[in-house]
């Protein structure tokens, strides 16, 4: 049994161009993906900004992205994050100019053609009593303006991981229980784990959750996303592992969050329905081989088998003269994945953590 699968294209970090974003949506469609959700942190009309349209430029492209989408057969969405729209600055309540900003930011999104709206409130402060019922407020009041058939939200604690209280305030208490009970029946909700970049995601967590929130969630795979910081020092390209096939029966969908390279990211992503497929015959070094020599050709992908673990555990600053021998390996193929490698390795997907907070 296989789930619906999907990208969340909601990292941090710089925007894919058309070319990348087109290369992902073909590859991933032909390999029996479902749905691309589209709502990259930098887009600011979707998050800082959002309460202004995007420019007629980015309109264009998004209407061109929904038409690639939907005609590689896939569903398309837009995740909006209303910043701030949970509390005014004025008397902190969920007042009447943000509903109006809503509406018209939600027509905005319907009027580029989507499948399905996505209402995230991730990566922002949580710590208020009543943070489930603003945000259900919220969730509810996009989910009967959209002509999207399906709603989608992200919450605030989207796992386990204590982290999150550490860095946005500490959840208030029965907070999935609540937003479970008050959110509208048919809203999805996104989950990424016992952690935030989830180590292994299994069947007893998944239904914990599931009663938790008093239904399935949709998986929000952190992997493998690579922004930020730290992890944007490394490239995530083996196959996913600690992922059970079990769990298609326990969730609504699998999404992964891309890595900052386009074409790279390609790679775990085909694994994806290996591992639904397969069962217990998956294998993750088998996966991997598999999709480098379906995707980059035998050539290629032996060589990136060579030095896989050099990419993925050793990190860029930690290379040395390897970097040399690495950039003189890869120049020598002439195909995008390769460029991916180059550009990561010349330090231009490097991140800090100033850009990931004011993104």
């Amino acid at each position: 049994m296989t789930p619906e699968l999907g990208l969340v294209e909601a990292r941090f970090g710089r925007i894919w161009s058309e070319e990348e974003r087109s290369y992902v949506v073909s590859t991933l469609a032909a390999a029996g993906y479902n749905f691309y959700h589209y709502g990259p942190k930098a887009d600011r009309a979707l998050r800082r900004n959002w309460r202004h349209p995007h420019s007629a430029g980015q309109t264009a492209m998004l209407k061109r992205l929904s038409r690639e989408v939907r005609a590689a057969g896939m569903r398309f969405g837009i995740a909006l994050t209303p910043v701030g729209s949970t509390h005014s600055e004025r008397d902190g309540t969920f007042d009447d100019q943000t509903r109006a900003d809503l509406a018209r930011r939600v027509a905005d999104l319907d009027a580029i053609g989507i499948d399905d709206l996505a209402i995230f409130f991730d990566d922002l402060r949580g710590d208020m009593p009543q943070l489930a019922a603003r945000q259900a407020e919220v969730v509810n009041l996009c989910a009967g303006l959209t002509k999207a058939s399906r709603i989608y939200t992200c919450p605030t604690y989207y796992a386990d991981d204590r982290i999150l209280d550490v860095v946005f305030g500490e959840r208030p208490a029965n907070y999935l229980a609540d937003l479970g009970r008050l959110l509208a029946p048919q809203v999805q909700i996104y989950w990424t784990g016992e952690e935030v970049c989830a180590r292994a995601i299994g069947p007893a967590h998944l239904a914990r959750v599931a009663r938790d929130l008093g239904r399935p969630v949709c998986l929000w795979d952190n992997y493998p996303v690579n922004d930020g910081e730290r992890m944007s020092r490394f490239l995530h390209l083996r196959a996913l592992t600690g992922r059970e096939a079990a769990n298609a029966a326990l969730i609504t969908g699998h999404a992964l969050n891309p890595a900052i390279q386009a074409h790279l990211t390609c790679l775990p992503a085909l694994s994806l329905p290996m591992l639904y497929r397969q069962g217990a015959d998956y294998a993750y070094g088998a996966a991997f081989n598999d999709a480098a020599r379906h995707m980059l050709g035998d050539d290629f992908a032996a060589r990136l088998q060579e030095d896989l673990l050099i990419f993925q555990d050793v990190g860029h600053e930690r290379l040395g003269a390897r970097a040399a021998r690495l950039r003189s390996r890869y120049a020598g193929f002439d195909h995008p994945a390769a460029r991916d490698i180059l550009r990561w390795l010349a330090g231009d997907d490097l991140m800090s953590d100033e850009e990931v907070q004011t993104q």
